[in-house]
């Protein structure tokens, strides 16, 4: 799918989601990357074969995680 020298991350690396751009529309929340993977704005993925990564966003500065 990549045509870039050094080829893109494939959609199944761990980086995946440092692959160049090939469509972006921030005013509908998406960007489409080279290697097949459509990112959400929510940092939340859809992968070529279907697969959904749930959105990962880091937690801000004094949010703490607490166990329930």
């Amino acid at each position: 799918m990549c045509q870039h020298q050094p080829p893109c991350p494939t959609a199944d690396s761990a980086d995946r989601e440092s692959a160049r751009l090939t469509a972006h529309h921030p005013e509908q929340g998406w960007s489409l990357l080279c290697n097949g993977v459509l990112l959400f704005e929510d940092t939340g993925e859809l992968l070529p074969d279907g697969q959904v990564i749930a959105p990962h966003r880091p937690l801000g500065t004094g949010q703490v995680m607490t166990a329930a």
